[in-house]
């Protein structure tokens, strides 16, 4: 009987929420889509989302690097397939590996900072004296921190991937001596186009996905400094579900289009 309660419960709460999420995506699409005029406030966005996030995407990705290979390793060498470490490990992390571990980073850094960030400002009704100043808080608020995370976060796979690839190459000479450009040379050699196009299209949905929700989670804060609290949680747990349903769409896509 409890779980017979729980159940449409839990289908309305997914419901509502998908629908209140739409209402605020096509507010932002009529009132802020476009930053005009507050570009200070988006480069602003863009160095901390970019740049204060990196340490810990460039940290995080070279151990990703590091393990992968020194767990890979012993199973290749049971077939006699030592020599294909480098190809393996690299398709891994430029098509799977780098851009969801990226995304999901950045859900819990920058989703929760800005989901506190904005339902501090909404529980104080910053946001509301923002309107009766005749300032746009969907621009100056919403569009900066979703257009930032947009652009930024394919710039962090980018990295993310290099560094990752760089802590592959030293784990690889732990046991052996591989040089630096004959190890990128095996890993260029077997990762194309088709495995980085998709990877990098779909990190700007997650992006894109994770400055949304943080806003909207923050947009929509209320109950005074628990709702604060309510907000930024809320906002990693539904950005991280978003990145892993955007990327199981990518994936099908990718298998449509032929690049899988």
């Amino acid at each position: 009987m409890l779980m017979m309660n729980l159940i449409p419960k839990a289908l309305l709460f997914i419901f509502s929420e998908t629908a209140s999420l739409t209402l605020f995506f096509f507010r932002f699409i009529r009132k802020g889509m476009i930053p005009a005029g507050e570009w200070r406030e988006f480069f602003k966005q863009c160095f901390i989302v970019g740049n204060q996030s990196l340490p810990l995407v460039g940290t995080t990705a070279f151990i990703i690097g590091l393990v992968l290979t020194m767990q890979s390793r012993p199973t290749l060498q049971l077939f006699g397939a030592e020599s294909w470490l480098p190809a393996m490990v690299g398709i891994s992390i430029v098509r799977e590996i780098g851009p969801v571990l990226t995304a999901l980073i950045c859900a819990g850094k920058v989703g929760s900072s800005i989901g506190a960030e904005l339902g501090s400002m909404k529980v104080t009704e910053q946001i509301d004296a923002m309107e009766v100043s005749a300032v746009n808080p969907m621009r100056y608020l919403v569009s900066t921190r979703i257009w930032a995370c947009t652009l930024m976060l394919p710039l962090l796979v980018i990295l993310g991937d290099a560094i990752a690839l760089t802590g592959s190459w030293i784990a690889v000479n732990i046991n052996g001596t591989v040089t630096f450009a004959l190890f990128f040379k095996k890993v260029f050699a077997n990762v194309a186009f088709g495995d980085l196009i998709p990877s990098i299209l779909k990190s700007f949905f997650f992006g894109f996905s994770i400055g949304l929700i943080g806003c909207y989670k923050g947009y929509m804060a209320e109950k005074g400094t628990e709702g604060v609290g309510q907000a930024a949680n809320s906002a990693v747990v539904m950005s991280s579900l978003l990145v892993f349903i955007i990327d199981l769409i990518a994936v099908q896509i990718s298998q449509i289009l032929g690049f899988i």
